[in-house]
């Protein structure tokens, strides 16, 4: 019977198929970001929100836009400006002559897929707005609430160089975001790969290039079967062992919340089902383990100061612990 059971949980080829396909739709446009695109899906699957940095011109927009093109969801885009209002986001009751009353109309928030562009460049009284929108999926305005629509997913850019009109972000909403997905410089071959590429599209439009291979209802029974995979009970306190060293290591001003430990905890097993896997196992948990934690932990003044990063401090701790095997 329990052999049986096992064989059932075990199936995970459609979700596998799933992310194959969005990956495979991806790479006809993105060249050397697998890395993102990765992360970005495996937070899909564990029904989180993204925030992803690097400069400009690393194909941070376009592969979310693609990410969201590759599947048959809304999506909406968001450029955040230092004069930004909550209601350019949220959308705003407009007067109705007919009816003689007011309707609301919704903001472009109202979607599946949010891209919200440059994110720390808006001020605290709309980042407010936004935080309720990602950790409860809804919206309040004059005193009604409005839902999201499932699924539901932020994706959110920022410049990592760039300081001047730009209002850093609140660690509460940092820590709203499932990953920190950090986006290099493509190396010198997939540069020329990707000169190559657009020299030969000519005319041909970038997003026409993808389709979509996924529906809303399939997204939200995938992320369903992620939350049944199975993880061993010395790997959970392996995850509480490892952010509780985070609040205890001298390197480290402000550890790790809870909430950190439950996103190490989802995306490992959207990681291990990604792989056709029906069970966590350690690697799984190391590897999302930076990408949950670079943006949740205060390094100490002196640290900073030294210009030591919270990935090194992240590896680090890691090192000193016993993984289970």
């Amino acid at each position: 019977m329990d052999e049986q059971l096992f064989q059932q949980r075990s199936d995970l080829t459609a979700l596998k198929n799933a992310v194959d396909s969005i990956q495979n739709e991806i790479r006809k446009v993105i060249v050397g970001q697998d890395e993102m695109v990765k992360l970005i899906i495996a937070a899909l699957l564990a029904d989180g929100h993204v925030l992803i940095e690097g400069v400009p011109g690393v194909a941070k927009t376009l592969t979310a836009k693609l990410v969201a093109k590759s599947m048959n969801i809304g999506f909406s885009r968001v450029q955040f400006t230092p004069d930004l209002m909550p209601s350019d986001v949220l959308g705003t009751p407009v007067f109705n002559p007919k009816e003689v009353m007011f309707e609301f109309k919704k903001g472009p928030v109202f979607s599946n897929i949010v891209l919200v562009d440059e994110i720390n460049r808006a001020p605290a009284k709309t980042q407010s707005a936004l935080l309720e929108i990602m950790e409860e999926r809804q919206a309040s305005v004059d005193g009604k609430t409005y839902l999201m629509a499932a699924p539901f997913m932020v994706l959110a850019t920022q410049n990592p160089v760039e300081q001047e009109g730009t209002y850093r972000l609140p660690e509460a909403q940092l820590d709203r975001f499932i990953f920190k997905i950090i986006v290099p410089y493509p190396t010198e071959s997939e540069e020329t790969t990707i000169l190559k590429q657009f020299h030969q599209l000519g005319n041909a439009q970038v997003m026409d290039m993808v389709t979509p291979v996924l529906s809303a209802d399939q997204i939200i029974s995938l992320r369903r079967q992620v939350k049944t995979l199975i993880i061993e009970e010395k790997l959970l306190q392996f995850i509480a062992r490892l952010i509780r060293q985070t609040r205890n290591d001298k390197s480290i001003y402000l550890g790790a919340s809870p909430r950190a430990s439950l996103a190490i905890m989802n995306s490992s097993k959207a990681v291990a089902a990604m792989h056709g896997r029906d069970f966590v196992t350690p690697e799984d948990i190391l590897e999302v383990t930076i990408p949950v934690l670079r943006h949740r932990i205060i390094l100490a003044p002196d640290k900073e100061m030294e210009g030591v990063t919270e990935d090194e401090v992240i590896r680090q701790i890691i090192h000193s612990l016993d993984i289970p095997r």
